[in-house]
């Protein structure tokens, strides 16, 4: 059930992670990939192919692959090492935080089937990933939307002086940045897209369901801006705080994560500590372990898919103007 979660008729790159880093090893003779018996499932295959000198497997030990990533980056190697987020995050986190984090390292960790990318059940979705490595110092975030972001992230972890921790998006990933001039820049969120009415700021695929949500809604006279988030660690704060305080819009969160601990946490923290009194929103998986089922079903069920975002701004906006119907009278 690890399917595909890109909406019908959308175009697809396939492996654009695998394909990425295989691309930058012809230029970065330092680079190695690793990965725990899930090559083919990270799309680590792509560069074990085209390099299988520098590919090194070390089967269902995922406290050693981080042990042995730490180790290859300490004799000068850039390692991207790759298994399942949640055994990364559950299984190995103390190797993650301190034989990675802690020496300050440059090691990519790349985290497959990151929140609700697949329909294995609580086992292998990741749904809590951001809020356990987000007090792990020393830990740089990415969480990307597409094809285009995975493209532009690799080399830019690559020559990153430090760890990081990379939600993959692998198989044949969705390609809709391109039509927006997108640029990822490390530590910089984006607005992606204007709007008068409301704000989704979002992360990760969500932002993908939020500019098809902000197309819909044009149907209603609803104009949606898009802030997309691909770096939750260092998080943008000044220019969230900016564009979340301006033009009196309703502001929503959105992320393929739990409510507890990952974007809506932190954006309703940064507005806080700054000062400004805003209406926060947030969509994104409830504080429980998940069901197991079919991608599109689970995605409708849990409010991530296009429909559910639409949905869900439409009720905000009714209750909003409701408020404000109250308070006037």
């Amino acid at each position: 059930m690890i399917a595909s979660f890109a909406d019908p008729g959308q175009r697809t790159v396939q492996a654009p992670f695998g394909r990425a880093l295989a691309a930058l090893a012809e230029e970065r003779p330092e680079i190695v990939g690793l990965s725990a018996d899930l090559t083919k499932y990270t799309d680590m295959h792509v560069f074990r192919d085209a390099h299988p000198d520098r590919f090194f497997q070390f089967g269902m030990s995922e406290q050693v692959l981080l042990g042995a990533a730490a180790g290859l980056a300490e004799v000068g190697l850039r390692p991207f090492a790759s298994t399942y987020s949640v055994f990364a995050t559950r299984r190995a986190y103390d190797f993650l935080c301190l034989d990675i984090a802690e020496p300050r390292l440059p090691v990519t960790v790349v985290g497959g089937l990151p929140g609700l990318t697949t329909g294995y059940g609580p086992s292998h979705q990741a749904t809590e990933d951001l809020a356990i490595l987000r007090g792990c110092p020393n830990l740089t975030i990415v969480d990307p939307c597409d094809a285009v972001d995975l493209a532009q992230i690799v080399p830019a972890l690559a020559a990153l002086d430090g760890p990081s921790y990379l939600r993959l998006l692998r198989g044949a990933v969705p390609s809709v940045l391109d039509e927006y001039d997108y640029r990822f820049e490390l530590g910089r969120a984006v607005a992606i897209r204007p709007g008068r009415d409301v704000l989704i700021v979002s992360t990760g695929l969500m932002t993908m369901r939020a500019l098809a949500a902000a197309r819909a809604l044009e149907a209603d006279h609803v104009d949606v801006a898009v802030l997309h988030v691909p770096t939750i660690k260092p998080l943008d704060v000044d220019t969230i705080v900016a564009e979340a305080s301006s033009g009196g819009r309703l502001v929503l969160t959105a992320e393929n994560h739990t409510v507890a601990g990952g974007l809506g946490e932190a954006v309703g923290a940064a507005l806080a500590l700054a000062g400004r009194a805003v209406r926060l929103g947030r969509i994104g998986l409830p504080d429980e372990f998940l069901a197991a089922g079919a991608l599109p079903t689970l995605h409708d069920r849990y409010g991530l898919s296009t429909a559910a975002v639409v949905e869900r701004v439409r009720q905000d906006l009714s209750g909003r103007a409701q408020r404000r119907g109250g308070e006037s009278s």
